[in-house]
Parts: structure tokens; sequence; C-alpha cells
């Protein structure tokens, strides 16, 4: 059949980057002898005509020829086709509800999801043959073929649980469950046989323990009910049967001594042109999602589906941070970062364990353990003494100056370990941040890392300093960051970098580089009247063209000086923008002597507000503006003060139900506000019985939540030691 690929006007379809003619050759090619052309084949078939799970007209146009190959004995690869073939069913499926309808390619509409997986399940047969094909490549990729495209459910079940019989291979055994798991969810009428099926497996002392595992979660993933207080212990013993050794044993410090590193995946050497920052962020991606065990989908599954049992969950972690398989050990370590930046309580243990993965001889482990201790803020000081003592024997050991060692991995690994040590403020992380700075090696991973030891600021403002004034502002990209430097500075609060952090304004003014100019000048203006010697280079920025840029002077002007006359005028005018919200900060900043802005804050307000219950009355979409009802109403407070607390309180409280990212500033505010916040005692409580931090996986995500809570507790302390409200007279 792939001789009529030619019949088909593939020029009038499409994939993600346009016009489809090319991929004839890709379909020719996933046929070719050569195995680098077939892969480049299937490359670009998936980055196109697949792209990030989409489906388009080539794509299903594809499918007759597909679905010719697979069935062709001929056909090298056809493991890979029929894996493809699944992967655009599957894609199908999941999405037919979804999206059912969508804006097609032409800008018509179109059905194209729930075509396809009609389309997928008419061939539903074509996989009941794979999964029996002499191959095990073939079957391995068409298992899962039968729980997604089989609408007979008896026949279904039937057909899994002769697969199983059938099947040798762990991987395809493991399949078998998993697809049965998924049967049962997707058609209510194989339920009941699936459970049975699941219950019977995990059961049976007959059965090899991979797949009693297998059953046992799957279970667990299909039927939530099944889970009680015996089902992580079985699921812990059947673990240590899958283990090939006994658990590693402690020594006389209690340390644990594991007998073999992670055999992690050899990375490629970076490219020399491109910036080190940007090749360890590729380089990051690249390593998210790997699997170094073979338990660790099945793990992984198995979290899921328990959910908010977190005490379950860490007795989970804790067997596979105790396994004898480094694997096993390696990928646990991102499942219990998981776990602790996504839930609250005392994770003491699992940071512990955490730090004892910190393994000299292990470079790998001990970078994947530095850089999930690295994004746990405070709650990464149970292993502060284990990151030192890595980072010191590091420098003992290896050389003094580890962090630029020869070895990537041993390097990496120092660094991330250096990086999760200054983030607990600790000093012993200097020498190896004056290191990076003082020989430019990754030199962009420590700059994060010094502003959070202000204690140092001695040493590293000077090597800052220095690197400011090499920068050159004629680039709208430097090699090194002015920005970053800025807030460095900033953040170490030395007031000798006052005379260079001007410079840069003046510098950046100079190449009109607004992007650099506005936060440097949030920078000098963190040092306050300690930085009045530059006013002569702030305060002429008040009348810039850019209206960020003349903001952050506005701001400038007054952290350094401090005189309402000078700056309430610039705010009047800075305000005519309702979300301009460094202006309104600026207002709650200067508080009573910006009173002259209290009717155009309260203008703000109001419109929003009456906007929205316009929006609600007629049926309209509300304006989703929360961080305006924040900076507004904490401005208001600020300005105003008790005699806000009617506009002010209420407004809080409703940016923070809509809008849960806004809980930092609300409850700033809320502190500030003091007796008057009582209303907020609901929601207050609320908040701290929450358990669930979110699945937050940005950057300070953990610090964020943890001032939430500690702002909510001093709030609640407060509120609930004052005495009630007298009551109004007549009641």
């Amino acid at each position: 059949m792939i001789n009529d690929l030619d019949r088909t006007d593939w020029a009038s379809l499409g994939h993600a980057y346009g016009a489809a003619d090319d991929v004839p050759e890709w379909l020719r090619g996933m046929v070719s002898p050569d195995p680098a052309v077939r892969e480049e084949a299937f490359g670009n078939f998936y980055s196109a005509a697949l792209h990030q799970g989409s489906v388009y007209t080539s794509t299903v146009a594809s499918l007759p020829f597909l679905f010719a190959m697979a069935d062709d004995p001929a056909t090298p690869d056809r493991g890979e086709v029929v894996a493809l073939l699944l992967s655009i069913g599957r894609e199908a499926v999941d999405a037919e509800e979804i999206y059912a309808v969508i804006c097609g390619e032409d800008g018509e509409e179109s059905t194209i999801y729930p075509d396809t997986a009609r389309l997928m399940r008419e061939h539903a047969d074509a996989f009941v043959a794979y999964a029996g094909d002499p191959d095990p490549r073939v079957r391995r990729a068409s298992i899962e073929g039968l729980g997604l495209f089989l609408d007979d459910a008896e026949r279904a079940v039937g057909l899994l649980q002769g697969r199983l019989v059938e099947e040798n291979g762990a991987v395809e055994r493991l399949l078998v469950v998993r697809t049965m798991a998924d049967l049962a969810t997707r058609l209510p009428a194989a339920a009941a046989p699936a459970r049975a099926w699941l219950d019977a497996l995990a059961d049976s002392d007959t059965t090899d323990p991979d797949t009693r595992l297998a059953a046992l979660v799957h279970r667990a993933r299909c039927a939530p009910d099944s889970i009680d207080d015996q089902t992580v212990p079985t699921a812990i013993k059947l673990l240590r049967q899958v283990a090939s050794e006994p658990r590693p044993k402690e020594d006389e410090q209690g340390e644990r001594n594991p007998s073999r590193p992670c055999a992690c995946e050899a990375e490629p050497e970076p490219d020399p042109n491109v910036p080190g920052h940007v090749a360890a962020a590729f380089a990051d991606l690249e390593r998210h999602g790997r699997i170094h065990a073979a338990t660790t989908p099945l793990l992984m599954a198995f979290h899921t589906a328990l959910g908010a049992r977190v005490e379950d969950r860490t007795a989970l972690l804790t067997e596979q941070l105790y396994s004898p398989d480094p694997g096993t050990r390696y990928d646990a370590i991102d499942m219990a970062r998981s776990l602790i930046i996504s839930w609250r309580g005392d994770h003491t243990g699992l940071v512990r364990l955490i730090g004892d993965c910190l393994l000299p001889d292990d470079s790998n482990t001990a970078a994947a353990a530095a850089e999930a201790l690295g994004s746990l803020a405070a709650l990464a000081e149970p292993a502060r003494e284990a990151l030192a003592a890595y980072v010191t024997a590091h420098r003992t050991t290896h050389r003094p100056d580890a962090w630029a060692s020869p070895h990537r991995a041993v390097r990496r690994a120092h660094q991330l370990a250096v990086v999760a040590l200054a983030g607990l403020k600790d000093e012993r992380a200097l020498p190896s941040l004056l290191v990076a700075l003082d020989t430019d090696t990754d030199s962009w991973r420590a700059m994060g890392a010094v502003g959070h030891l202000p204690q140092c600021a001695a040493e590293l403002t000077p090597r800052l300093i220095r690197r400011l004034a090499d920068v050159d502002h004629s680039r709208e990209w430097p090699d090194v960051s002015p920005v970053t430097l800025a807030c460095a500075l900033a953040k170490l609060g030395d007031p000798a970098a006052v005379p260079a952090l001007a410079e840069a304004v003046r510098a950046a003014v100079r190449h009109k580089q607004w992007r650099t100019a506005e936060p440097v000048l949030k920078a000098l203006a963190s040092f306050g009247p300690r930085a009045a010697s530059a006013l002569d280079a702030v305060r002429p920025l008040t009348d810039a063209d850019d209206v960020s840029v003349r903001t952050a002077a506005a701001g400038a002007v007054w952290e350094l000086e401090r005189r309402p006359e000078s700056v309430v005028p610039l705010l009047e005018h800075l305000l005519d923008g309702h979300r301009n919200f460094d202006a309104i900060g600026l207002a709650g900043r200067i508080g009573p002597g910006a009173a002259a802005v209290l009717p155009r804050l309260r203008q703000i307000l109001n419109v929003r507000v009456e906007q929205n219950a316009r929006n609600e009355q007629n049926g309209s979409a509300v304006l989703n503006d929360s961080w305006t009802l924040v900076h507004v109403a904490s401005a208001l407070w600020d300005i105003g003060g008790v005699s806000e607390a009617g506009t002010v309180v209420p407004a809080l409280l409703a940016a923070w139900k809509d809008n849960d990212s806004t809980a930092r500033d609300v409850v700033a505010c809320l502190n500030r506000v003091g007796p008057a916040a009582r209303p907020a005692l609901p929601q207050i409580q609320a908040a701290l019985a929450q358990p669930h931090r979110g699945d937050q996986m940005w950057s300070g995500a953990v610090a964020f939540d943890l001032e939430v809570e500690h702002t909510c507790r001093a709030i609640l302390t407060r509120l609930t030691d004052l005495p009630d409200p007298a009551p109004a007279r007549g009641e």
C-alpha cells in the first residue's frame, strides 16, 4: 500500500508546521532498510503530525498506511509502527469528549478527535492480532490497545486474562495488568470482572511478586475503596521480594552505604557556543521524566492512587529510599520532593533520607538529592549538616575548587549542593561561591544563591560590583545579566554597591535598555536613604518615556528621600492606568502622605467591583481581576487606615477566594489591618486547616506557602487573643 501514497493530496492536508506534503516521505522512511532513516522518519512524524499529542488531517490520512505497515511481517520496526498507531489512538480517545468539536485547520468546525477515536475502534481487531504476534516488541506496543479500542467488555477482559497467561516478559505482564485497570475505568461493564481478577492476582502466593505488586497498585487506582491499612505494608513486602539484594545496612555512625551507584544515562557534552544557563535548562528538560527503575511507573501510579494518605506515602517512600536498587532510590528522590512540596506536615524523616542520598561515589544521585533539597526552602533544614558535609568533603577530598571540577557530574552535584546550602543561609557555602565568581565557572548558578548570604556581603559585594561594571549595556542580552547582579546586590544590602548601581542605571538609560533600568532602579530603592547619593541619577527618570521606568524612578525617589511632596504629584499621573500595580504599591508605601490619591484608588476599586456586579447580573463573564483588588485594597488601608476597613477587608477576601495565588499579599495586608481583620477569621482558619499546598512546581512555591502559613498563624493568634467586639447598642 505504500506505493499508493501519491494518490493522496497531501499538500491540501496539514500538520503542526503547515502543509503536509512532507508526510509521504516520512511514511516511506519508516520502511527504509536504513535504521537511521527510519529513526528520523518516526521522529519527524511525531514532531509534526502528532505534535504535542495533537491530531491533524494528515495524521488521520496516514492511518491506512500505518495499519498496512503494521500488518506486513516484512516491515522493519513493526513494533514502532504499532506504538505510533497506539499513540494516535490514545490521544484521540483521551480528547474525544473534551474536544468533541474544534476549529479545524481550515477554520471550519471539525470533529477530528471523535472521528479518529471511532476509526481506531473499528480497527480493534488489528490490535487483538498484534497482541498475539510472535514479535515481543509488537505485542508490547499493542497490549494497551486492548483496553482502549475494544468496546466489548467481556471480550476485552478475556483477552487480557489470556495475555497474562501467555506472556513471560515482566514488561509485558505489567502492561497487561495496567491495561486491565484502564479498561475497568473506561468501561463500567468491565469494572466488576476486572476488580475480581486484580483481587485474585494481588492475593495469589503463586504469582510472581512483580505482577502481584502491579495488581495491588492498579486495584488501588481503579478501586480506591479497596485501599486499607494493609495495602501499603503489603506493597512494601512485595517490593522487598522484587529487589534482588537486601536493604543497605547502617554503619556504626548510622549511615547507609549503598553498594552501587545509579547507572544514569550518559549526557552529551554541552555546546560551548551556548550560554551555560541555557544549556543547563535544556539538559534539565532532557533529564525530566527519565526512568531509572522498572518499578518506577508503577510506584508513581501508586502514589497518585494514595493521594492524601500522607502517612502511607511516607512509609512507601521510606522503603523506596532504602532500596538496594540504585535506580529505585534515584527515582524516589523526586517522588519524595513532590510529596513534601504538595502536602503540609512534618517531613523531617523524608528530608533526612534525601540528605542520605548525597553519596560521595554517586554524583548523579547526589545531584538529584541536592536539587530536591534546594527546592524545599526552609523545609530542607533537617538535611543541612548532610549538605555541609558533602560540600566540605568535595573541597577536601577532590579539590578546593570543586565548583570548577573538570568532571561534569561531580561539578554539577557540588554546585547544586552549594546552592541548596546557601538557600539555608549557611555560610559554609561561601568558599565555593567565591570560586564561581573568581573563575567565572558556571557563575550564573551562583548568582541566584549569593543573595541568601547577607552576612558574607563584605566578600561577595566587591565581586558583584566588578561584574556589574563590566556589563556591556549596548547589548540587549549581555553575557552577564545586570538585572541578576542588581537583585543579588539588593539582597546583600551592602551600601557599597550604590555607586555601581547608579552607574548601571545611567548606562542602561543611555542605551535605552528600559528592561534593565527598571529593576536596577528597584534595587537602588531597596537601600532606602542609604542610597541618597544616587538621587541625581534617579530623579530625571521620573520623566522617562517608559512608564515602568517612570514608576520605578518615582518609587526610588520616595525610598531615597522620603518626601511625599516630591512623589505624590507624580503618582497622580502614574495612576491613570488602573493596572499600574507598582504605582499603586508606591502609594501604599507612602501611606497617609498619599491621601491625595485616595479618590483615584477608590474609583479604580469601585469600577472593577461594579463591572463584575453588572456582569454577574447579566450572566456575562466576571472579570478575573483579583490582583487589582488586592493591590488597591492594600494601598487604601495603608493610606486611609481604619476608615477604609469596611471596603478593604471584603475586597481582600474576595480576591483570595477567586485567586489563591494572591494569598501572600492578602494575608500580609490583613496582618497590618489588625483587629479590623476579624471578618477574615473563618477564611484564615480554613487556609491553615488545608493540608494540601497544591501541586506547585514553580520556584519558590514552598517558601510562598510557608510565609502564608506563618502570617496566618500570627493573625489567628492576635485575633483570638482579642475580646469579642462589644454588641451594638440595642442588641
